[in-house]
Protein backbone atom coordinates (compact mmCIF):
# COMPACT_ATOMS: atom_id res chain seq x y z
CA UNK A 1 0.00 0.00 0.00
CA UNK A 2 2.83 2.40 0.82
CA UNK A 3 4.38 1.90 -2.62
CA UNK A 4 1.07 2.59 -4.35
CA UNK A 5 0.59 5.71 -2.28
CA UNK A 6 4.03 7.09 -3.20
CA UNK A 7 3.50 6.22 -6.86
CA UNK A 8 0.16 8.04 -6.83
CA UNK A 9 1.80 11.02 -5.13
CA UNK A 10 4.49 11.17 -7.81
CA UNK A 11 1.90 11.07 -10.59
CA UNK A 12 -0.09 13.87 -9.03
CA UNK A 13 3.06 15.94 -8.39
CA UNK A 14 3.86 15.77 -12.10
CA UNK A 15 0.53 17.42 -12.86
CA UNK A 16 0.96 20.22 -10.30
CA UNK A 17 2.06 23.61 -11.76
CA UNK A 18 1.35 26.11 -8.98
CA UNK A 19 2.07 26.61 -5.30
CA UNK A 20 -1.64 26.65 -4.54
CA UNK A 21 -2.23 23.24 -6.18
CA UNK A 22 0.82 21.87 -4.38
CA UNK A 23 -0.49 23.01 -0.99
CA UNK A 24 -3.81 21.28 -1.72
CA UNK A 25 -1.98 18.09 -2.68
CA UNK A 26 0.10 18.24 0.47
CA UNK A 27 -3.08 18.55 2.51
CA UNK A 28 -4.51 15.47 0.74
CA UNK A 29 -1.56 13.35 1.86
CA UNK A 30 -0.15 14.94 5.02
CA UNK A 31 -3.05 17.00 6.35
CA UNK A 32 -5.27 16.07 9.30
CA UNK A 33 -7.51 14.08 6.96
CA UNK A 34 -4.78 13.10 4.53
CA UNK A 35 -4.02 9.60 3.27
CA UNK A 36 -0.91 9.09 5.40
CA UNK A 37 -2.64 10.51 8.47
CA UNK A 38 -5.48 8.01 8.01
CA UNK A 39 -2.99 5.14 7.92
CA UNK A 40 -1.41 6.38 11.12
CA UNK A 41 -4.82 6.47 12.81
CA UNK A 42 -5.22 2.68 12.38
CA UNK A 43 -2.07 1.86 14.37
CA UNK A 44 -3.94 1.96 17.64
CA UNK A 45 -5.72 -1.26 16.72
CA UNK A 46 -2.48 -3.20 16.22
CA UNK A 47 -0.39 -5.19 18.69
CA UNK A 48 2.75 -3.73 20.20
CA UNK A 49 5.05 -5.53 17.79
CA UNK A 50 2.94 -4.59 14.79
CA UNK A 51 2.85 -0.95 15.96
CA UNK A 52 6.65 -0.81 15.92
CA UNK A 53 6.87 -2.31 12.44
CA UNK A 54 4.01 -0.33 10.87
CA UNK A 55 4.97 2.87 12.69
CA UNK A 56 8.52 2.67 11.31
CA UNK A 57 7.16 2.18 7.77
CA UNK A 58 4.71 5.08 8.15
CA UNK A 59 7.51 7.38 9.35
CA UNK A 60 9.59 6.44 6.29
CA UNK A 61 6.53 6.95 4.08
CA UNK A 62 5.80 10.34 5.61
CA UNK A 63 9.44 11.50 5.21
CA UNK A 64 9.50 10.35 1.58
CA UNK A 65 6.22 12.16 0.87
CA UNK A 66 7.47 15.31 2.58
CA UNK A 67 10.73 15.12 0.62
CA UNK A 68 8.91 14.74 -2.71
CA UNK A 69 6.57 17.62 -1.93
CA UNK A 70 9.49 19.78 -0.75
CA UNK A 71 11.44 19.10 -3.96
CA UNK A 72 8.37 19.98 -6.02
CA UNK A 73 7.96 23.18 -4.05
CA UNK A 74 11.58 24.14 -4.78
CA UNK A 75 11.06 23.29 -8.44
CA UNK A 76 8.01 25.54 -8.71
CA UNK A 77 9.82 28.36 -6.89
CA UNK A 78 12.81 28.13 -9.21
CA UNK A 79 10.54 28.11 -12.25
CA UNK A 80 8.79 31.26 -11.04
CA UNK A 81 12.13 32.98 -10.42
CA UNK A 82 13.50 31.93 -13.81
CA UNK A 83 10.41 33.22 -15.59
CA UNK A 84 10.73 36.55 -13.78
CA UNK A 85 14.43 36.81 -14.61
CA UNK A 86 13.71 35.96 -18.24
CA UNK A 87 11.09 38.68 -18.50
CA UNK A 88 13.28 41.31 -16.80
CA UNK A 89 16.68 40.51 -18.24
CA UNK A 90 18.65 43.04 -20.31
CA UNK A 91 19.95 41.78 -23.62
CA UNK A 92 23.55 42.99 -23.48
CA UNK A 93 24.11 41.74 -27.03
CA UNK A 94 22.07 44.68 -28.43
CA UNK A 95 24.12 47.54 -29.90
CA UNK A 96 24.51 50.52 -27.58
CA UNK A 97 22.58 53.69 -28.17
CA UNK A 98 24.40 56.17 -30.35
CA UNK A 99 26.07 58.89 -28.29
CA UNK A 100 26.27 62.37 -29.73
CA UNK A 101 29.69 63.89 -29.22
CA UNK A 102 29.91 67.63 -28.78
CA UNK A 103 31.85 69.85 -31.16
CA UNK A 104 33.46 73.27 -31.11
CA UNK A 105 30.95 76.09 -31.62
CA UNK A 106 31.38 77.90 -34.98
CA UNK A 107 32.02 81.22 -33.21
CA UNK A 108 34.83 79.60 -31.21
CA UNK A 109 36.22 78.04 -34.39
CA UNK A 110 36.37 81.42 -36.14
CA UNK A 111 37.80 83.17 -33.05
CA UNK A 112 40.54 80.54 -32.73
CA UNK A 113 41.40 80.93 -36.41
CA UNK A 114 41.66 84.73 -36.10
CA UNK A 115 43.87 84.50 -33.01
CA UNK A 116 46.10 81.88 -34.64
CA UNK A 117 46.70 84.20 -37.61
CA UNK A 118 47.64 87.19 -35.46
CA UNK A 119 49.79 85.08 -33.15
CA UNK A 120 51.66 84.09 -36.31
CA UNK A 121 52.30 87.81 -36.91
CA UNK A 122 53.83 88.13 -33.45
CA UNK A 123 50.81 89.56 -31.57
CA UNK A 124 50.39 88.61 -27.91
CA UNK A 125 46.91 87.62 -26.68
CA UNK A 126 45.63 89.60 -23.66
CA UNK A 127 42.17 89.66 -22.10
CA UNK A 128 40.37 92.28 -20.04
CA UNK A 129 37.29 92.55 -17.79
CA UNK A 130 33.79 92.38 -19.23
CA UNK A 131 32.50 94.73 -16.52
CA UNK A 132 34.40 97.91 -17.29
CA UNK A 133 34.39 101.36 -15.73
CA UNK A 134 33.35 104.46 -17.64
CA UNK A 135 36.91 105.78 -17.73
CA UNK A 136 38.43 102.92 -19.72
CA UNK A 137 35.36 102.23 -21.85
CA UNK A 138 34.82 105.85 -22.87
CA UNK A 139 36.92 108.69 -21.43
CA UNK A 140 40.40 107.25 -21.94
CA UNK A 141 39.39 106.49 -25.54
CA UNK A 142 38.60 110.16 -26.21
CA UNK A 143 34.86 109.77 -25.58
CA UNK A 144 33.98 112.18 -22.72
CA UNK A 145 30.54 112.43 -21.12
CA UNK A 146 29.15 114.93 -23.65
CA UNK A 147 30.72 113.30 -26.71
CA UNK A 148 28.20 112.44 -29.46
CA UNK A 149 30.05 109.17 -30.09
CA UNK A 150 28.40 107.78 -26.95
CA UNK A 151 25.17 107.74 -28.90
CA UNK A 152 26.79 105.35 -31.39
CA UNK A 153 26.81 102.62 -28.75
CA UNK A 154 23.68 101.53 -26.85
CA UNK A 155 25.28 100.79 -23.50
CA UNK A 156 24.25 98.58 -20.58
CA UNK A 157 24.93 100.79 -17.54
CA UNK A 158 25.56 99.32 -14.07
CA UNK A 159 26.05 100.88 -10.63
CA UNK A 160 29.06 103.02 -9.59
CA UNK A 161 29.84 104.17 -13.13
CA UNK A 162 30.34 100.59 -14.29
CA UNK A 163 29.21 99.36 -17.69
CA UNK A 164 29.16 96.11 -19.62
CA UNK A 165 31.96 96.93 -22.03
CA UNK A 166 30.71 97.97 -25.46
CA UNK A 167 33.98 97.04 -27.22
CA UNK A 168 37.35 95.47 -26.42
CA UNK A 169 39.12 98.82 -27.08
CA UNK A 170 39.54 99.58 -23.32
CA UNK A 171 42.49 97.18 -23.41
CA UNK A 172 44.42 99.81 -25.42
CA UNK A 173 44.81 102.13 -22.44
CA UNK A 174 44.96 99.34 -19.84
CA UNK A 175 47.97 97.79 -21.59
CA UNK A 176 49.74 101.09 -22.35
CA UNK A 177 49.36 102.32 -18.75
CA UNK A 178 51.49 99.46 -17.46
CA UNK A 179 53.83 98.75 -20.37
CA UNK A 180 56.37 100.65 -22.39
CA UNK A 181 56.59 100.32 -26.20
CA UNK A 182 56.93 98.26 -28.25
CA UNK A 183 53.41 96.86 -27.74
CA UNK A 184 51.85 94.32 -30.06
CA UNK A 185 48.68 92.79 -28.63
CA UNK A 186 45.43 91.18 -29.74
CA UNK A 187 42.55 91.25 -27.23
CA UNK A 188 39.52 88.97 -27.74
CA UNK A 189 36.35 88.93 -25.66
CA UNK A 190 32.61 89.32 -25.28
CA UNK A 191 31.05 92.77 -25.61
CA UNK A 192 27.52 94.03 -24.92
CA UNK A 193 25.13 96.50 -26.55
CA UNK A 194 21.36 97.07 -26.33
CA UNK A 195 20.65 95.86 -29.84
CA UNK A 196 18.99 92.81 -31.37
CA UNK A 197 18.04 91.96 -34.98
CA UNK A 198 19.23 89.69 -37.82
CA UNK A 199 22.72 91.25 -37.75
CA UNK A 200 23.01 92.29 -34.07
CA UNK A 201 22.77 90.53 -30.70
CA UNK A 202 22.98 92.02 -27.18
CA UNK A 203 26.17 90.01 -26.64
CA UNK A 204 28.76 89.34 -29.30
CA UNK A 205 32.51 88.83 -29.69
CA UNK A 206 35.19 91.28 -30.74
CA UNK A 207 38.92 91.19 -31.28
CA UNK A 208 40.92 94.39 -30.68
CA UNK A 209 44.44 94.81 -32.07
CA UNK A 210 47.03 97.35 -31.02
CA UNK A 211 50.59 97.95 -32.24
CA UNK A 212 52.67 100.79 -30.76
CA UNK A 213 56.32 101.52 -31.56
CA UNK A 214 58.51 104.12 -33.22
CA UNK A 215 57.55 105.34 -36.70
CA UNK A 216 54.40 103.24 -37.13
CA UNK A 217 52.42 104.45 -40.15
CA UNK A 218 49.19 103.71 -41.96
CA UNK A 219 51.14 101.61 -44.45
CA UNK A 220 52.07 99.25 -41.60
CA UNK A 221 48.37 98.98 -40.71
CA UNK A 222 47.38 98.26 -44.33
CA UNK A 223 50.07 95.62 -44.65
CA UNK A 224 49.01 93.72 -41.51
CA UNK A 225 45.27 93.81 -42.24
CA UNK A 226 45.65 92.97 -45.94
CA UNK A 227 47.74 89.96 -44.96
CA UNK A 228 45.07 88.95 -42.44
CA UNK A 229 42.31 89.08 -45.06
CA UNK A 230 44.38 86.95 -47.44
CA UNK A 231 45.09 84.36 -44.72
CA UNK A 232 41.52 84.31 -43.43
CA UNK A 233 39.40 84.66 -46.59
CA UNK A 234 41.84 83.34 -49.19
CA UNK A 235 44.71 84.75 -51.20
CA UNK A 236 42.43 85.97 -54.03
CA UNK A 237 40.40 88.28 -51.78
CA UNK A 238 40.23 91.94 -52.81
CA UNK A 239 40.29 94.65 -50.13
CA UNK A 240 39.81 98.40 -49.91
CA UNK A 241 40.12 100.98 -47.14
CA UNK A 242 37.43 103.70 -46.80
CA UNK A 243 37.74 106.80 -44.63
CA UNK A 244 35.64 106.56 -41.49
CA UNK A 245 35.45 107.97 -37.96
CA UNK A 246 36.34 106.54 -34.55
CA UNK A 247 37.11 108.77 -31.53
CA UNK A 248 40.19 106.77 -30.54
CA UNK A 249 41.89 106.69 -33.97
CA UNK A 250 42.82 109.50 -36.38
CA UNK A 251 42.84 109.03 -39.32
CA UNK A 252 40.29 106.20 -39.22
CA UNK A 253 39.14 103.75 -41.86
CA UNK A 254 36.90 100.78 -42.49
CA UNK A 255 38.22 97.77 -44.34
CA UNK A 256 35.96 96.23 -47.01
CA UNK A 257 36.33 92.97 -48.88
CA UNK A 258 34.87 92.08 -52.25
CA UNK A 259 32.50 89.22 -51.62
CA UNK A 260 30.39 87.04 -53.89
CA UNK A 261 26.92 86.45 -52.41
CA UNK A 262 24.73 83.37 -52.95
CA UNK A 263 23.26 84.93 -56.09
CA UNK A 264 26.72 85.24 -57.61
CA UNK A 265 26.83 89.03 -57.27
CA UNK A 266 30.07 90.73 -56.27
CA UNK A 267 29.62 93.22 -53.43
CA UNK A 268 31.85 95.20 -51.10
CA UNK A 269 31.34 94.29 -47.46
CA UNK A 270 32.79 96.00 -44.37
CA UNK A 271 34.62 93.60 -42.06
CA UNK A 272 36.49 95.77 -39.53
CA UNK A 273 37.37 99.27 -38.35
CA UNK A 274 40.90 100.59 -37.91
CA UNK A 275 43.12 103.65 -37.78
CA UNK A 276 46.16 105.38 -36.36
CA UNK A 277 45.96 105.72 -32.56
CA UNK A 278 44.63 109.17 -31.65
CA UNK A 279 47.20 111.34 -29.79
CA UNK A 280 44.52 111.95 -27.13
CA UNK A 281 44.65 108.24 -26.23
CA UNK A 282 48.45 108.39 -25.91
CA UNK A 283 48.01 111.33 -23.51
CA UNK A 284 45.79 109.21 -21.23
CA UNK A 285 48.47 106.50 -21.33
CA UNK A 286 51.16 109.19 -20.60
CA UNK A 287 53.17 108.33 -23.69
CA UNK A 288 55.49 110.87 -25.32
CA UNK A 289 53.75 111.85 -28.56
CA UNK A 290 57.11 112.71 -30.14
CA UNK A 291 58.48 109.25 -29.47
CA UNK A 292 55.68 106.80 -30.33
CA UNK A 293 52.98 106.11 -32.86
CA UNK A 294 50.72 103.18 -33.46
CA UNK A 295 47.63 101.71 -35.00
CA UNK A 296 44.56 99.91 -33.69
CA UNK A 297 41.82 97.83 -35.25
CA UNK A 298 38.73 95.98 -34.14
CA UNK A 299 36.57 93.31 -35.73
CA UNK A 300 33.38 91.43 -34.83
CA UNK A 301 33.81 87.65 -34.80
CA UNK A 302 30.13 86.99 -35.55
CA UNK A 303 30.36 89.17 -38.66
CA UNK A 304 33.42 87.30 -39.88
CA UNK A 305 31.69 83.99 -39.19
CA UNK A 306 28.55 85.05 -41.07
CA UNK A 307 30.61 86.05 -44.11
CA UNK A 308 32.87 83.02 -44.14
CA UNK A 309 30.19 80.43 -43.29
CA UNK A 310 27.35 81.96 -45.32
CA UNK A 311 25.05 82.63 -42.33
CA UNK A 312 22.23 85.12 -42.98
CA UNK A 313 20.95 85.61 -39.42
CA UNK A 314 23.32 86.17 -36.49
CA UNK A 315 20.72 84.78 -34.07
CA UNK A 316 21.28 81.26 -35.44
CA UNK A 317 24.55 81.13 -33.50
CA UNK A 318 22.75 81.32 -30.15
CA UNK A 319 19.57 79.27 -30.65
CA UNK A 320 21.26 75.96 -29.71
CA UNK A 321 19.76 74.27 -32.77
CA UNK A 322 21.75 71.03 -33.20
CA UNK A 323 20.81 70.77 -36.88
CA UNK A 324 22.46 74.15 -37.42
CA UNK A 325 25.51 73.51 -35.22
CA UNK A 326 26.24 70.06 -36.67
CA UNK A 327 26.99 71.69 -40.03
CA UNK A 328 30.21 73.03 -38.57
Amino acid sequence: MSNNLIDNLKLELNRVNSENDLMNLKSNYLGKKGEITKLAANIKNLSVEEKKEVGSKLNSLKKEAESLISEKFKSIKNEIINKKLESEKIDITLPQRESNLGSIHPITQILDEVLDIFEGYGFQIVEGPEIENDYYNFEALNIPQDHPARDMQDTFYLEDEKVLRTHTSPMQVRIMENNEPPIKIISPGKVYRCDSDVTHTPMFHQVEGLLVNNDISFSNLKSILSSFCSDFFGSNIKTRFRPSYFPFTEPSAELDIEWVNKSGEKKWMEVLGCGIVNPKVFEFAKYDLNEVSGFAFGMGIERLAMIKLGITDIRYFYQNDLKFLKQF
